[in-house]
C-alpha cells in the first residue's frame, strides 16, 4: 500500500499538508520566519507516534472489555545538538484515568501496541532509544 500526501506552500514558512483524510498546517518558529499557524514537522512526528499507539490501545481495550474513562498519551523527545537534528531518545507516557483499572489488560494492550501493532513506534526504534511508561490516575 502506498500513502501519498501533498505539501503546498502558503507563504513565509507556512505550508499545508493535504492528505485524503484531511489537511494539516505546518509552520516554523517565529525566530526562523514562521508565524505559529501550524505544527512544526518534528512535533508532527511525535504526534504521529502518540496517535498511532493511542488508537491501538483504545481499540485493544475495547476488544478486551477493559475500557477506561480517559487516556492521555504524552511523548517526550530529546533532539540531538548536531544537524540534522533528530530524536535520539524518546519516552511515551500512557496516562490512564478512571477507577477499578484492569491493569493486566491495560498492560497487555500497551505492550501489544509497543511490540507488535504500532508501525510508528517501530519506525522510531530505527533511530532512537524509545521507552514507555504506564501511569494510573484514579478519579
Amino acid at each position: 500500500m502506498t500513502n501519498k500526501i501533498e505539501v503546498n506552500w502558503k507563504g513565509q514558512m507556512l505550508f499545508e499538508s493535504v492528505a485524503p483524510e484531511g489537511n494539516i498546517m505546518i509552520d516554523a518558529a517565529p525566530e526562523v520566519g514562521g508565524q505559529g499557524k501550524g505544527l512544526r514537522p518534528k512535533a508532527m512526528m511525535l504526534s504521529a507516534l502518540a496517535g498511532c499507539t493511542s488508537m491501538d490501545v483504545i481499540s485493544l481495550l475495547k476488544k478486551m472489555r477493559a475500557e477506561v474513562a480517559e487516556l492521555k498519551v504524552e511523548v517526550e523527545g530529546d533532539l540531538t545538538d548536531e544537524h540534522p537534528k533528530l530524536y535520539d531518545k524518546v519516552k511515551v507516557i500512557y496516562n490512564f484515568y478512571g477507577t477499578d483499572f484492569q491493569k493486566d489488560k491495560i498492560e497487555k494492550a500497551v505492550n501489544l501496541s509497543v511490540d507488535r501493532y504500532c508501525g510508528v513506534f517501530e519506525m522510531f526504534r530505527k533511530f532512537s532509544d524509545i521507552s514507555h511508561e504506564i501511569v494510573y490516575i484514579e478519579q
